[in-house]
């Protein structure tokens, strides 16, 4: 199961994971210089949140692009029960 990011899908795809790293970089530079340990965790937690997002956009994707194949009778070889259930398990993976 392929999945393609186009124009906006993938800019902000992009950006969301460009954000988490800015976070986990400053997540780490907060330890090295043992900042407070709540600001730490609200930087962490944010670049969690991040990550999610960006996660559940390029499943979002995913679940589209099975739509139009299953639509126009396209399954690249997978029925169309096996794709749901790939999609299923990389969903609640991000659970």
């Amino acid at each position: 199961m392929d999945m393609e990011l186009a124009g906006a899908e993938l800019k902000s795809v992009l950006n969301r994971l460009r954000r988490a790293q800015g976070q986990i970089a400053g997540v780490i530079r907060m330890i090295e210089e043992g900042r407070d340990c709540e600001d730490v965790i609200t930087q962490l937690a944010a670049a969690s949140r991040a990550l999610d997002r960006a996660g559940f956009a390029i499943i979002a994707t995913g679940l589209q692009q099975c739509l139009t194949d299953v639509e126009s009778g396209r399954k690249n070889g997978e029925d169309v029960e096996q794709m749901r259930a790939r999609l299923e398990k990389l969903f609640l993976s991000l659970a």
